[in-house]
């Protein structure tokens, strides 16, 4: 499947490549005869013009880059024409907009009844030629999945009635698919299985991410019993960290109210957990933010950097900053420096949460926690990428695990890259224990689920607004 897909998206590059060529050599032939009548005069003034030159390589590359940007080439086996319709009309008229600004800086017009004459010839140009040739590729593509030459490996989580109905209806359509189902797997043992006289069972739920990894799964679809809903928390958290499409039937829409979307399979009504918590779009300009937020505190703080550093030192022995393993990202561990706020040697005893009265904390260190000065050597950890501004508190893989044995789905957290500072940081303070560590929780989740740029700048405000009033502890 993976060289099927890589075909796709070669297809899928070069159309929108040729698109964007096509609909420039037909923007600027069409605006030079509004200038020039003479055809032959009119010719060659276009193949020796040098704008006419550099258009065709740099404004083709930007349209990639643009789509690159927004995420056009992922999924690309998944794509509703509908969806793209409204989706490539919406992206050519950002993308022609800044084109258009950008070309006619340097350029004479008459009068600037010309500029929107040549802004919608561009507009319509580039819109029309792309869709079509998006449109032919969408409609080749839902035909092949519909005869079967093209399907994605499926496995369903769930094994009797339920299953087995999803499983009929499933196959009962005239128009395949594109799953091909690889077998089941149970979430609760029964001395027999309904839906085993058609699929092999692969194993139990819980080997769902050996047995993902093992037959190249892409889509898992959950069939579960109403009875079998209590094991639906450590499902998703055990599906959430595989690269795969789910698909829930509806049944289970009571349990996941307002973090899935309703979609469908080819007709087949099912709800969709999205994998995607933030358009690549958005991923790239917060990480853009990270850089030069981070560049920014870095230079222009750097006299309170000077400042904690030498109350840390005066304030009590050992070194002046404090780093700490933490977990980040898809569980890989990552080293994380704070300014030391605590005695030296205070977890000589083992992993400890602070709390009020802490007699670890130093005098200095109750002053820099209370306005989270301790927390500013974090921005040279968001250069490194390792975290970022705004995201759920980094933990020690210690208390994930005495977290996770209580609330399994807290590895949700581990989807994205941890932050400075939080939702559940700003809702809810710092957790002096596992319990309240939990009770923090749902703030977080609650971020991942609604994550976008406009969030992050809310938790940013409300976070400077903690900092300056000294509600830091």
């Amino acid at each position: 499947m993976s060289k099927n897909i890589k075909l796709q998206t070669a297809r899928c590059v070069i159309s929108d490549y040729v698109a964007a060529v096509v609909a420039w050599i037909i923007f600027f032939f069409i605006r030079k005869s509004f200038e020039i009548y003479d055809f032959n005069n009119l010719y060659i003034n276009i193949i020796t013009d040098r704008n006419f030159w550099l258009g065709l390589i740099i404004i083709p590359l930007f349209w990639l880059l643009l789509y690159v940007l927004i995420g056009t080439y992922r999924k690309i086996f998944h794509k509703s024409r509908l969806a793209e319709l409204g989706q490539t009309a919406i992206i050519s008229v950002i993308g022609c907009i800044f084109l258009f600004f950008v070309i006619i800086l340097d350029d004479n017009v008459a009068n600037y009844k010309g500029y929107y004459k040549y802004f919608f010839v561009l507009l319509f140009s580039h819109f029309f030629i792309t869709y079509i040739c998006r449109l032919i590729i969408s409609t080749s593509t839902i035909r092949k999945i519909e005869k079967k030459i093209i399907g994605f490996n499926t496995v369903i989580v769930g094994s009797n009635g339920h299953a087995l109905a999803v499983y009929n209806e499933l196959n009962a359509k005239s128009n395949h698919s594109g799953n091909l189902f690889v077998g089941f797997v149970n979430a609760v043992q029964y001395d027999d299985y309904k839906l085993e006289q058609f699929l092999p069972r692969l194993g139990n739920y819980t080997e769902l991410s050996e047995i993902i990894d093992k037959y190249n799964i892409e889509e898992v679809v959950v069939a579960i019993e109403r009875s079998e809903l209590k094991m639906a928390e450590s499902m998703i958290s055990i599906l959430d960290k595989k690269d795969v499409s789910i698909k829930i039937h509806p049944v289970m829409q009571d349990i996941l109210f307002g973090a899935v979307k309703a979609s469908g399979i080819f007709n087949v009504p099912m709800i969709e957990i999205n994998p995607e918590l933030l358009p690549i779009w958005q991923k790239v300009l917060k990480r853009i933010f990270d850089v030069i937020a981070s560049f920014l505190v870095l230079i222009l703080a750097s006299p309170i950097y000077l400042f904690t550093a030498v109350g840390v030192r005066c304030s009590s022995k050992g070194p002046i900053f404090y780093g700490q393993e933490r977990i980040g990202k898809n569980g890989k561990p990552f080293k994380m420096y704070k300014f030391r706020s605590m005695y030296v040697n205070a977890e000589d005893a083992g992993p400890q949460l602070s709390s009020k009265g802490d007699g670890r904390i130093t005098p200095f260190g109750h002053f820099i926690r209370k306005y989270r000065l301790d927390e500013l050597p974090q921005f040279y950890t968001v250069l490194r990428g390792y975290m970022s501004i705004v995201g759920p508190r980094p933990e020690r893989e210690y208390y994930i695990n005495k977290i996770t044995e209580k609330a399994p789905y807290y590895r949700l957290l581990l989807k994205i890259q941890p932050g400075i500072t939080s939702w559940g940081q700003v809702k809810y303070g710092y957790a002096e224990n596992v319990d309240q560590m939990i009770e923090r929780l749902p703030y977080d989740l609650l971020y991942i689920q609604n994550m976008s740029i406009a969030m992050d700048f809310k938790i940013l405000i409300f976070t400077v607004k903690i900092v300056f009033q000294g509600r830091g502890v």
